[in-house]
């Protein structure tokens, strides 16, 4: 396997690794993001066993001991499972999480103390600018968050619109809805509480120009209506599922 390293939007770097085991035949793949910034922050830390490649590639864009913010959208094995990893390499860091996630899972499992981030609070990084926001259970996990990067209007939107394989190039303005959906069929990822369609909404409201999506290609475009669009899906699987 190898990582690759592509900026997505200004100063806004995707880190991919392509694993070709995970939904076979299309494969699958692992993205890590870098903001660039006076603090660089790191928004999801990878699987542990990935640790010696993503760090190698996010190390191309900034010093690892330079690493002021970790952070990701919920935890699991792919969003956290190295950040104790990330603590020991960048010693000024900390992770940055909602709430929930904190006071249920890492103030416990991180070696250093979190940064708790309330709903709607932004990190200045110095150059650029990121939003928290408070998504349980969108796109799933009761801790989940996503972060809004201002200056690039780039939206950190974690698992929401992942597709399979790696047939895109690293940034599209493909549409990705049905690929997503298809995505959805296959793994079953999708938390489909009436919450869901409402939380996207408000996303889509943010109105971002790039959609940094964890699974496959990140998407340059009309980022609200393609939140809009898998809203009225996800909304019509909810419906039926009542049904």
């Amino acid at each position: 396997m190898e990582t690759r390293v592509d900026e997505v939007a200004d100063g806004i770097y995707r880190l991919s690794t392509y694993v070709p085991e995970v939904a076979a035949p299309a494969g699958f793949t692992f993205n890590q993001f870098v903001v660039k910034a006076d603090e660089p922050m790191l928004w999801h830390c990878g699987p542990r066993q990935m640790f010696p490649l993503v760090s190698e590639a996010a190390a191309r864009v900034v010093p690892l001991d330079q690493f002021r913010w970790i952070t990701f959208a919920h935890v699991e094995a792919d969003e956290c499972g190295s950040m104790n990893d990330w603590l020991a390499v960048a010693p000024r860091a900390e992770v940055a999480h909602g709430a929930t996630g904190c006071l249920v899972s890492i103030n416990d499992m991180a070696d250093r103390p979190p940064r708790q981030l309330e709903d709607g609070e932004v990190l200045d990084l110095g150059g650029k600018r990121v939003r928290h926001f408070d998504t349980p259970h969108v796109p799933h996990n009761w801790e989940s968050q996503l972060f809004h990067e201002e200056t690039t209007n780039t939206l950190l939107c974690g698992d929401i619109g992942e597709h399979i394989g790696n047939g895109l190039p690293a940034v599209t303005e493909e549409d990705i809805i049905d690929a997503a959906l298809e995505s959805e069929d296959m793994f079953l990822a999708c938390s489909l509480t009436p919450a869901l369609a409402p939380t996207m909404r408000k996303l889509a409201d943010l109105r971002p120009s790039t959609l940094a999506v964890m699974h496959g290609s990140s998407f340059s475009g009309d980022g609200a209506a393609v939140l809009n669009s898998l809203a009225d899906a996800y909304e019509k699987r909810v419906a039926e599922a009542g049904a």
